[in-house]
């Protein structure tokens, strides 16, 4: 087993989640923001379309351009949030969240839209790295990972209710679902009163980046990495494609591929929050991260065999409660391979990387949903299958836990 480069810091006294509980909602409020930067208006998007004229080509690539936005810039944001500081990374990302994603309802034309949603996925990408780094640099060992996993669980949860509240708003025109990106100005000022600067202050190492370098040669970080990206990737297919084969092959309507939808976020939010961590101590977070990975696939295989929407559901809460093991899991360990001058930005690197897993997985399986739509399921399920099964099988890739 190898060991990634570790500062030498001084050993921190045990925390208590009790008494870091105004800390942790803070940052995990901040962070369930940049969940809802698409699920806010993806209900009204195809009413955008229709207002704004969008070419018909280019609508599924104009509604994920945040998507990419946060890949590019979350890895910037975490080394400014390392250098600068994390608070005021995070308390500006807020500030430009709320200025750039209500931007979006004053849209007259499509370039002006576009050029909205490229700047609120630069913000949202601010958000997550400061988010995400400040909470895996604070906590260590056991408090880090339940963390991370409220952390995750805080995320599919958000993703639950801001579709529905964005539908719901927006249903009063398409404009008003913009409205709700106003909640980054609220949740700054808290950031801004409840958290203590000295508790994130800028990194004074002048070898921060000769750190970083080091660190970035690991080929156990890179596989970590990589396990981030494929899963969001299988996460993503979901949403894109599980509605359009159960519209084709059920007539399902959107009442039912939303509870479909919603079902595996729950299933992600469970284990997430009371599960990802229980499992890593009990089988250690290699096999904790395989039989996620496992589920996911074994789920993934099988969507494609039933037609009664109870038996759907059930699959879909059950793979979700398989990425919910693994996304917690996999960002412990990338934590655990970081040190911790350069954690935010590494971190922001892996949230980049997984969110351009998302983004790029239609382009990939664009092709073989055109072909043959069960076997975008099957290709997804052998991706997830092999996946899980290098993480579990290279040897000294992942810490057994870091529990």
């Amino acid at each position: 087993m190898t060991s990634s480069p570790q500062s030498k810091t001084p050993s921190a006294p045990p925390v208590r989640l009790r008494d870091e509980l105004s800390t942790i909602v803070i940052l995990l409020s901040a962070g369930a923001l940049s969940s809802m930067t698409g699920g806010t208006v993806d209900p009204v998007f195809p009413d955008i379309t229709q207002s704004l004229v969008m070419d018909d080509r280019w609508t599924g690539t104009v509604a994920s351009l945040h998507i990419l936005t946060t890949a590019i810039a979350g890895p910037i944001m975490g080394l400014l949030a390392d250098r600068l500081g994390k608070k005021l990374i995070l308390v500006s990302a807020l500030i430009a969240y709320a200025v750039f994603g209500s931007m979006g309802g004053l849209a007259q034309n499509t370039e002006f839209y576009i050029l909205s949603r490229l700047l609120v996925g630069v913000a949202s990408g601010g958000i997550a790295a400061a988010s995400i780094g400040w909470l895996a640099t604070k906590y260590d060992g056991e408090v880090r990972s339940r963390i991370l996993g409220y952390a995750a669980s805080a995320l599919a949860s958000a993703s639950i209710v801001f579709p529905l509240v964005g539908g719901w708003v927006g249903s009063f025109g398409w404009r008003w679902a913009f409205a709700i990106y106003i909640l980054g100005i609220p949740v700054a000022l808290v950031v801004t009163l409840g958290l203590r600067a000295s508790s994130d202050g800028p990194n004074e190492a002048l070898e921060q980046l000769p750190l970083l370098r080091k660190t970035l040669k690991q080929p156990d970080l890179w596989l970590t990495f990589a396990g981030l990206a494929l899963s969001s990737a299988c996460f993503a297919m979901v949403i894109v494609y599980a509605p359009l084969y159960f519209s084709e092959t059920i007539g399902a309507d959107s009442v039912l591929n939303g509870m479909i939808l919603a079902a595996r976020a729950i299933g992600a939010a469970i284990l997430a929050a009371v599960g990802a961590s229980k499992l890593a101590r009990k089988v250690g977070v290699r096999r904790a991260i395989a039989i996620g990975f496992l589920i996911m696939s074994i789920t993934l295989a099988t969507i494609p065999t039933f037609r009664d929407p109870r038996l759907i559901l059930f699959v879909a809460l059950v793979f979700g409660l398989g990425f919910g093991a693994v996304m917690p899991n996999l960002y412990d360990t990338a934590a655990e391979q970081c040190p911790p001058e350069t954690r935010a930005t590494l971190l922001a690197l892996g949230n980049g990387l997984s969110a351009l897993g998302q983004f790029s997985s239609p382009f990939f399986l664009g092709p073989v949903w055109k072909y043959n739509g069960e076997a975008v399921f099957w290709v997804t399920a052998i991706v997830a299958g092999i996946t899980g099964l290098i993480l579990v099988t290279k040897p000294g890739r992942l810490p057994k836990s870091s529990l």
